[in-house]
C-alpha cells in the first residue's frame, strides 16, 4: 500500500480558476472591465485678471490661478495632450462683486473674455462654463438674499439666466449650473433657446452635496460663505433617493447631462444616477479628493501615481462617463508614456 507524500501538494479539482485570466499584463489589459482614457476627462482651471502671472493654490498643490495669457499657453498644451474639455472657474476681485453678483453676467467680465480667447486660440478645446453666483457675490452664497439671510430662489434663476446667455454669446460649448436653486434647468434652457443658442447643451449639477469636500476649492476663488452654510440648497449627505429626484427633474427640464458632486464620498449615487437615467452621467473629482492625495503624497505614504489611477478608475467603474478631476493632466501624462 503506497503512502502518500507530505510534501506534496493537494491536487484541487477545480474546474473554475478565476487565476487563468489574471496570468499577466496582457490578458488582464485583455479582460478589463474598465477603462479610463484621456476622452473621460475634463479638467477644472481657475483664471484671474492680470498678465504673465501663475500663482499656486495653497491647499491644491500643482493647481494654479492663471491670467488669461498663461491660461491659454497651458490649454494649447493641454490639448496636445488629448485633454479636449476644460471646465472654466473666473477669479474675481473684490470690486467686482455685489450682493446680487450682476458681474456675472457682464459681457465683459473675466470669464466671457476668456471663453472668447480660449475659442479663437483652440477652437477644438470644450469650453464648459460655471454657472452660480457664488464668486460674484459680497456674501459667497449661490444666489441673492433678502434681509434674513434666506436664499431666493427664483430671484436667483432670473440672474443666472443672464448668466448662461451671457456666457453662451461668448461662445462656451456647454454651460454648467452648479448652485442648485430649482428650476433654474428649464428656465435656462428657455433663456439660452430665446437667444438663439440652442446648440449650447447643459451639463446640470444635479446631485451636489453640501460638502466638506469643498474647503480648498473655496480657496481657490476666494468665495467661501460670510454666513451661514449652504445646506438650505445643497444636498444632505445622508440622502440618496433625493439625488435621483433632482437628476430626474433636471432632465425633464432640459439638462443634456447630469453630475454628481462629490465623487468618492458618493460613488453609490454615481451608481445608482447611472442605472437610472439615459443621458451622459458626471462626477466631479473635487478639491478636497485631490488634496488629501497630494498631502499624503507628499509625506510619503502613498505611491501617488497608482492612488489617482485607482482613485478615477473607481469613479468610472460606479458609473461615471465623466470625471471632472484637477488631476487630469497628470493622468494624461501617464497615460502618454
Amino acid at each position: 500500500m503506497s503512502q502518500s507524500n507530505p510534501d506534496s501538494a493537494p491536487q484541487l479539482q477545480l474546474t473554475k480558476r478565476p487565476r487563468r485570466l489574471r496570468r499577466n499584463p496582457s490578458i488582464r489589459s485583455l479582460v478589463s472591465e474598465t477603462k479610463l482614457t484621456v476622452d473621460d476627462l475634463i479638467y477644472p482651471m481657475f483664471v484671474m485678471e492680470g498678465e504673465n502671472q501663475r500663482v499656486e493654490i495653497v491647499s491644491m498643490p500643482g493647481c494654479y490661478r492663471y491670467t488669461l495669457d498663461l491660461l491659454l499657453a497651458e490649454i494649447a498644451e493641454l490639448y496636445t495632450l488629448g485633454i479636449k474639455a476644460v471646465a472654466l472657474f473666473p477669479v474675481v476681485s473684490e470690486s467686482k462683486k455685489d450682493d446680487n453678483g450682476t458681474e456675472s453676467y457682464n459681457p465683459e467680465g473675466l470669464a466671457q473674455q476668456a471663453v472668447r480667447a480660449i475659442k479663437a486660440q483652440t477652437p477644438e478645446t470644450i469650453v464648459i462654463t460655471d454657472v452660480a453666483l457664488d464668486p460674484f457675490t459680497t456674501h459667497g452664497h449661490d444666489g441673492v438674499i433678502d434681509e434674513n439671510g434666506v436664499i431666493l430662489n427664483d430671484e436667483t434663476v432670473e440672474i443666472l439666466v443672464k448668466m448662461a446667455v451671457s456666457q453662451a454669446a461668448a461662445g462656451c460649448d456647454m454651460v454648467a449650473p452648479s448652485d442648485m436653486m430649482d428650476g433654474r434647468i428649464g428656465a435656462i434652457r428657455q433663456g439660452l433657446d430665446a437667444q438663439g443658442f440652442t446648440d449650447v447643451a447643459i451639463l446640470a449639477y444635479s446631485a451636489k452635496y453640501a460638502s466638506a469636500y469643498y474647503g480648498p476649492f473655496r480657496d481657490a476663488l476666494d468665495s467661501a460663505p460670510k454666513f451661514g452654510d449652504k445646506k438650505t440648497y445643497q444636498m444632505d449627505p445622508a440622502n440618496a433617493r433625493e439625488a435621483l429626484t433632482e437628476v430626474e427633474l433636471d432632465i425633464a427640464e432640459g439638462a443634456d447631462m447630469v453630475m454628481v458632486k462629490p465623487a468618492l464620498a458618493y460613488l453609490d449615487i454615481i451608481h445608482q444616477v447611472k442605472a437610472n437615467c439615459n443621458v451622459p452621467v458626471a462626477a466631479y473629482n473635487v478639491s478636497g479628493e485631490y488634496a488629501m492625495i497630494k498631502a499624503a503624497a507628499q509625506l510619503g505614504w502613498i505611491d501617488e501615481k497608482k492612488i489617482v489611477m485607482e482613485t478615477l478608475l473607481s469613479i468610472k467603474r460606479a458609473g461615471a462617463d465623466l470625471i471632472l478631476t484637477y488631476f487630469a493632466k497628470d493622468v494624461a501624462l501617464i497615460l502618454h508614456k
